[in-house]
């Protein structure tokens, strides 16, 4: 999975639609915007439609604010 678009962010938590690499289903979640969710937690999620995560050259997205910022 891989995030399709931001719907809603308050400090670091927000809400997204995900969109899977392989079969193009959607879903919508929750996140944190850290490196640890963008680099560990997105890739291994598994897509509730063909149960496939995410494939080995996923690029994670940056952070909005830098590490240890107090936001």
């Amino acid at each position: 999975m891989k995030i399709k678009n931001i719907l809603s962010q308050h400090r670091r938590d927000f809400k997204a639609v995900y969109i899977c690499e392989h079969c193009e289903a959607e879903t919508t979640s929750y996140g944190y915007d850290d490196a640890n969710f963008h680099q560990n937690v997105i890739p291994s999620m598994e897509c509730p439609e063909c149960k496939k995560t995410a494939p080995k050259d996923y690029r994670a997205l940056t952070t909005k604010y830098k590490e240890g910022e107090i936001v």
